[in-house]
């Protein structure tokens, strides 16, 4: 008619981030890019962000220590993209790896007497990995004991190099044995992803180059306070009730209740099931299906502990210590690593300190942490960790998708998928897409390669391709890429071999 009408700017979604680890503040500050689109707050029950990628002060306070997240490796493309744009630097370190003691002792950059007398089996396990890759589909399902008793490997090659090994990636509960076998087979495959080159005499042999994180609470703190959404710490939700309209009303542990339009559970699968009034029967039996349990860290100076335990040549300034227990138990390990060749600050200042993993408190009669002499022990830990068993990759892994966005609630953090600080950010910046957020790094080949496979798997969702405006005004270039809405269980294996670095180093 002549006249023009002036159209109300689109209302703010107000999106509640339950967590303020890896995925529940790279969600947050993803949304946070786009304050005319989103109001975000963050409910985050420890006094600081970071979750289980923190950091702690030790002897005395004269010493700052990252506390089970170490580092990680080239791959890890999302956190290094988030260092980098928020001013971090990484530092190399080099992957040195001794498994077993005396006769058993082998390691990933030297022969040993194991390597040469399990030769022919190491070479037969490089056949089997191949045929393995071959029919992915269905290994995915199947556990790596299993197939290795079937193609009649012996109890030594099982036992002393393959349990060790996986242990060394996958193995929170001590569930080493029931780790998929296609799972296996691309850490040592995947052409893009694969950290270790198998070499038919010795299994490994390359000392592959990673790189250990900065002051993590640093990290996280600095990403929180320069990002446009409000960090609540010390608030953890005591329950949320999804309201018929589509919203969501959320209440803390005082009792204090906010409403919200959307809601991303960046936290563990248990804390889901406790907090969440009235899930769906699929939520609560898919959620259900993530299995955790009780592991034990300490981190110590006793030398003498460490020279006991595991075969310690300081000579080889070897990161990772890994040894199996005796008899009927040879399927369970105990892990160290010595910190200091991962914090260079630790290196200059000459201190030697380790964390040891003590896993499954069910099996706590094997442990060995009541031989670490008390005067030397710096801190200690109790944590909840899922378990990479093949149980994960068949009856949750590929069927989250189907209760992601259900009501307006997603779910994110490592527990998606597997148990790094790489799937963390991923599973954060993905809930952020499904909102409406656009993917922050397509301008890196391999980290959108593996952001649309993720979000394939876990979401079964394709990452939209954003006007070119919307590109400009916020930054973004590159190709948008796409994940495949129909991807099976196949995509599981190349994300899990991209994150294999343990996010314990």
């Amino acid at each position: 008619m002549g006249s023009s009408q002036s159209r109300e700017p689109p209302k703010k979604q107000r999106v509640l981030v339950v967590g303020a680890g890896a995925a529940g503040t790279a969600c947050a500050w993803s949304l946070s890019r786009f304050p005319e689109r989103f109001e975000v707050e963050v409910w985050e029950s420890l006094p600081v962000p970071g979750g289980v990628a923190s950091s702690c002060k030790v002897k005395d306070g004269r010493h700052v220590i990252n506390d089970q997240v170490q580092g990680g490796a080239p791959s890890y493309r999302h956190n290094l993209s988030l260092l980098q744009l928020f001013g971090f630097k990484p530092t190399p370190v080099h992957m040195r790896i001794a498994f077993g003691v005396g006769d058993k002792q082998w390691t990933n950059h030297s022969p040993s007497d194991l390597t040469s007398r399990l030769q022919p089996e190491i070479a037969r396990f490089g056949r089997l990995i191949r045929w393995i890759a071959r029919f992915e589909p269905l290994f995915v399902f199947i556990p790596i004991d299993r197939v290795l008793r079937w193609f009649r490997f012996s109890h030594e090659f099982r036992y002393e190099m393959i349990f060790p090994l996986v242990a060394l990636f996958f193995g929170t509960g001590n569930q080493t044995p029931h780790v998929s076998a296609a799972v296996i087979a691309r850490v040592f495959l995947d052409p893009d992803l694969r950290l270790f080159d198998y070499c038919p005499q010795r299994l490994l042999n390359s000392v592959p180059e990673m790189f250990a994180f900065p002051v993590l609470e640093d990290i996280w703190s600095t990403i929180a306070a320069r990002s446009d959404f409000k960090l609540c710490c010390n608030r953890p939700l005591a329950k949320l009730v999804r309201t018929p309209g589509g919203g969501a009303v959320a209440t803390d542990a005082s009792g204090t209740a906010a409403a919200f339009d959307a809601v991303v559970f960046a936290c563990d699968a248990e804390t889901v099931l406790k907090t969440l009034h009235n899930p769906t029967w699929l939520e609560r039996r898919l959620l259900g299906n993530v299995t955790y349990y009780t592991d034990y860290c300490l981190t110590h100076e006793d030398h003498d502990y460490m020279a006991r335990m595991y075969d310690v040549r300081p000579a080889q300034r070897d990161n990772y210590f890994v040894r199996t227990y005796a008899g009927r138990d040879a399927d369970k390990i105990e892990m160290s690593f010595n910190l200091s060749t991962y914090q260079p600050h630790l290196k200059e200042a000459g201190l030697d300190i380790y964390q040891t993993y003590y896993l499954d408190a069910k099996q706590k009669h094997l442990w060995s942490d009541k031989e670490v002499d008390t005067r030397k022990v710096l801190a200690s830990r109790w944590m909840r960790q899922f378990a990479h068993t093949w149980t994960h990759f068949a009856y949750w892994v590929p069927w989250g998708r189907f209760i992601q966005g259900t009501r307006n609630t997603y779910f994110a953090g490592s527990y998606t998928m597997v148990n790094t600080q790489e799937i963390a950010v991923m599973s954060g910046l993905a809930a952020a897409v499904r909102l409406g957020a656009d993917y922050p790094f397509p301008e890196d080949p391999l980290a959108a390669k593996q952001f649309d496979t993720y979000l394939a798997v876990a979401h079964g969702a394709s990452r939209p391709k954003p006007p070119q405006r919307q590109r400009q005004q916020h930054g973004v270039s590159g190709s948008s890429g796409s994940g495949s809405s129909g991807a099976s269980v196949r995509g599981v294996a190349p994300l899990v071999a991209g994150a294999v670095s343990s996010s314990r180093g």
